[in-house]
């Protein structure tokens, strides 16, 4: 299920998998896959859990499916680091291309793209600085203001927590919408979250039970 919001205009659905669909331009937004993260932690000896790739690339699959996409803009952040050029990593990445090889398919280079190095040749990613503008919006890694264009951007990992009663309290993947910066949530699996607050220039979209709602 997603949640349809207009932002400078622009129709967006906000979508319970942890990314944006652009329905104007059949675009996908998706901030923070973090591909190979596992894999990067477990080079360095520590107990992580598997098939984290290959999860997170099923749940892209699904949204292909979903929604008609012709291209896919990774804000930022597509690979973890160095480590995730294991060889497993790698070649989950390459089998998933193949099946979508007329998918046009754009990075915008992130603090991690840096430390990881830009993605191997052969999965046809067209990488480039921030910001990428785009009708209204400057889509971004950092959530740095722009001065004529409403940012998109990940990085944040943003996450809110709703409280019931007494000590209660349950943390969620969000959308933050803002004025001028709105955050997506991290895509990946295994990524941890930053905790954000709603006020009366950011509204907040929680994600659970592959629902979206509005935070009142």
């Amino acid at each position: 299920m997603h949640c349809t919001l207009v932002l400078e205009g622009e129709e967006l659905w906000l979508l319970a998998d942890k990314a944006v669909y652009w329905p104007a331009h059949r675009c996908l937004l998706i901030a923070d896959a973090h591909f190979g993260k596992a894999s990067a932690y477990r080079s360095l000896g520590q107990p992580v859990p598997q098939g984290t790739t290959t999860a997170n690339l099923e749940r892209l699959d699904r949204l292909l499916s979903a929604y008609a996409c012709e291209q896919v803009i990774f804000l930022g952040d597509f690979l973890h680091g160095p480590g995730s050029h294991a060889s497993g990593t790698l070649g989950a990445l390459r089998d998933w291309r193949e099946r979508h090889t007329a998918l046009h398919m754009t990075l915008i280079r992130g603090n991690h793209d840096k430390r990881a190095g830009d993605p191997p040749t052969d999965l046809r990613i067209e990488v480039v600085t921030e910001p990428l503008l785009m009708g209204p919006f400057a889509l971004r890694h950092e959530p740095e203001t722009h001065p004529s264009h409403h940012v998109l951007a990940g990085h944040v990992h943003p996450v809110y927590r709703l409280r019931g009663k007494g000590r209660q309290s349950l943390r969620l993947p969000c959308f933050q919408i803002g004025t001028q910066v709105s955050l997506l949530p991290a895509f990946g699996a295994f990524t941890g979250g930053y905790a954000v607050q709603q006020d009366n220039d950011r509204r907040i979209f929680v994600i659970g039970d592959h629902h979206v709602w509005p935070v009142s």
